[in-house]
């Protein structure tokens, strides 16, 4: 019996960090290595248009390294990227047709990145309908995504729902998979979402590691001196605490048991050392690819040959439903 599709993708905007990592690619390489999934992971790169960068190519090739740099294996998941798939973006063109205005104007990362200046254009809109392109064109049975994610991955049920009723059976309705892992906030600012918008705030996976250790040492901290779990009440120290819990397999109540009687100066040098160890294999092995970019280009390019043949075959059977003279 065959494995269910599962398929997702993360933005080339820049170096990945922690919360990156935590929210999405270490639950990739964990259902990867499950066993359970056949596993189609690719490189949102027409999504990153929505905010151009000249660096999009070299963004887009770090990706695929830090891919395989953090344990995704191209032996066991298909790794491609989006614009070498062009079916996306022309499945998007038809389910822009079915899909009301409305329903996109109220998408909440519409509303949120729409109002920034200089952050308004279409493709923010229409968002969704790629997103659901991406994903439909896989058969997939399942998707990981975030919180921040889930109204777009509704949305996408929604339209492989309308697509079905108005011309027959054709694609499956996705379910998520949730990431465990909460959004991680800002070291230096509690209140906001650990962003590479602000870098003194984030913990990039490739940080050296008397950066990683400046930034956590001199991260906000809350008043008091108790290491202790407490989102409302002690914001900053529990965003550390997360991040501890997660890279050590820690629940919070035993990281307060470690640290109980301590200060917070104790808690931060021990998790600088912690990030710090907890990556070295991560680097170490970025630095391995770095010296093999065309071994790792070509990796990419048969996961990309992949990702083609399958999404030809459903964009065909996608055409034939509509009756397009194209497919006769």
């Amino acid at each position: 019996m065959a494995k269910p599709v599962l398929i997702s993708g993360i933005q080339p905007t820049g170096r990945l960090h922690i919360g990156n990592y935590l929210g999405a690619l270490k639950q990739f390489i964990e259902l990867q290595n499950s066993g359970k999934y056949q596993c189609y992971f690719f490189i949102a790169d027409y999504h990153s248009l929505t905010n151009y960068s000249d660096e999009i190519g070299q963004y887009s090739l770090n990706l695929v390294v830090d891919y395989l740099a953090s344990g995704l294996d191209a032996k066991k998941s298909t790794i491609f990227m989006q614009s070498s798939v062009p079916f996306s973006t022309e499945l998007a063109w038809i389910f822009n047709t079915l899909t009301p205005l409305g329903d996109l104007y109220r998408m909440t990362q519409f509303k949120d990145k729409s109002s920034q200046k200089n952050s308004q254009n279409a493709g923010l809109l229409t968002y969704p309908t790629l997103m659901a392109a991406d994903i439909l064109l896989y058969d997939p049975k399942f998707v990981p995504v975030g919180e921040d994610q889930l109204q777009h991955l509704e949305l996408t049920r929604e339209i492989a729902r309308k697509f079905n009723k108005k011309f027959g059976k054709t694609f499956i309705e996705p379910e998520a998979i949730l990431s465990k892992t909460p959004r991680l906030m800002s070291l230096d600012d509690p209140t906001k979402k650990m962003s590479k918008s602000l870098p003194q705030g984030c913990l990039f996976l490739d940080d050296a590691p008397e950066v990683v250790k400046n930034k956590v040492m001199r991260a906000v901290t809350d008043s008091g001196s108790e290491v202790r779990f407490d989102e409302s009440k002690k914001p900053a120290i529990s965003n550390l605490m997360l991040i501890y819990g997660e890279l050590s397999g820690l629940t919070n109540a035993k990281v307060e048991k470690k640290f109980a009687g301590k200060q917070y100066s104790h808690f931060k040098d021990d998790l600088a050392d912690l990030v710090v160890s907890y990556f070295e294999p991560f680097n170490k092995k970025k630095r391995q690819l770095s010296k093999k970019i065309s071994q790792v280009r070509k990796q990419l390019a048969d996961g990309n040959a992949v990702g083609y043949k399958m999404a030809s075959a459903k964009m065909a059977g996608v055409k034939d439903a509509i009756k397009l003279l194209s497919s006769k």
